[in-house]
């Protein structure tokens, strides 16, 4: 089949996102006016597979994911375990929606979906290589012998259990994102700095150990965990690694308000993993271990809970062409 005869994009949606609830309806008449474009929806993630399946016959230059987070992981996921498409999978692009967008906004992708999805259609039509970029990514494995569930972002200790409070408690208000955020914040640092406890804050962080090197373990209750490719943490903080021990990067911040200020002031300084800062830890590895009675990790919208003796593994996976746009 000639280049020409055959969609140049394949658009695989997730109608439940929060973004699409919205959305969809623009997105499904944009697709039906321009031809060029397969567009494949999925009701739940278990169908993302038979959807990979269909991509593949398609044969598309590049493959847009609309949903949130979890969507993208569900989807790199199966792009890393299917092999649907022969070891060389189309690059992938990312709509800007649901409710945290954080593989998104990394990939310059923001604002309006439409408008991303006219500005990825114009790129498709010519050479694709001057926004390609290459991303690493997170394998985590709660066994040894388990399927691996890829990702870009995951969130840990405080972190996790900060956000699965905005989920639980405050997304359900129906309020903005932008106030359900602030809110949060301002719980999180109400628990943390005031040292509040009650049923409407977010919990204290259970202790976690994280093995880097076997012989100096990180152990401790962290506000701030969290483990990365992405360029960008969380919003706009850039990571600043010295480009050598490793692929996946990792911050831990200690269950004190010290330690946090630091690691605040130090981002805004750019000096966030270059400068040591005591109750601080930053890191640069190939391979790490999660050790813990009951804690939340997070990994772009998946939940996992650790346990003692059983460790969750992450590890960097075969890396993966995305396409970015502009930021």
């Amino acid at each position: 089949m000639v280049e020409g005869s055959r969609p140049r994009i394949a658009l695989l949606s997730n109608p439940k996102s929060t973004g699409n609830i919205a959305q969809l309806a623009r997105i499904r008449e944009y697709c039906a006016e321009h031809p060029d474009i397969f567009h494949y929806e999925v009701e739940h993630a278990d169908q993302i597979g038979d959807g990979m399946r269909t991509i593949a016959r398609v044969r598309p230059k590049m493959l847009i994911i609309n949903g949130g987070d979890g969507t993208v992981q569900a989807a790199l996921t199966e792009i890393h375990n299917g092999g649907h498409f022969e070891d060389e999978p189309p690059p992938v692009a990312v709509l800007p929606n649901g409710k945290t967008n954080l593989i998104a906004i990394d990939l310059g992708s923001h604002g309006d979906p439409i408008e991303a999805l006219e500005k990825l259609a114009k790129l498709a039509q010519s050479d694709l290589s001057p926004h390609i970029v290459a991303r690493e990514l997170i394998a985590l494995r709660c066994d040894p012998t388990s399927r691996p569930v890829i990702g870009m972002f995951l969130g840990g200790a405080g972190l996790a259990d900060t956000m699965l409070y905005c989920r639980d408690k405050i997304y359900p208000l129906g309020l903005p994102n932008g106030l359900s955020h602030a809110l949060t914040a301002v719980a999180f640092l109400a628990r943390m700095f005031l040292r509040l406890k009650a049923n409407f804050l977010p919990p204290e962080p259970s202790h976690m150990q994280v093995s880097i090197r076997p012989d100096d373990p990180i152990q401790g209750r962290f506000a701030f965990f969290a483990v990365t490719t992405l360029e960008k943490m969380l919003l706009t903080a850039e990571l600043n690694g010295s480009g050598q021990g490793g692929r996946l990067k990792l911050v831990a911040i200690e269950e004190r308000p010290v330690s946090l200020i630091k690691a605040v002031v130090a981002n805004a300084l750019g000096k966030l993993g270059v400068a040591r800062l005591r109750g601080v830890h930053f890191e640069e590895a190939d391979e790490i271990s999660i050790e813990g009675e009951n804690t939340n990790l997070i990994l772009d919208g998946e939940m996992f809970q650790t346990k003692v003796g059983r460790p969750i593994t992450l590890s960097s996976a075969q890396p993966l062409s995305f396409v970015r746009l502009a930021a």
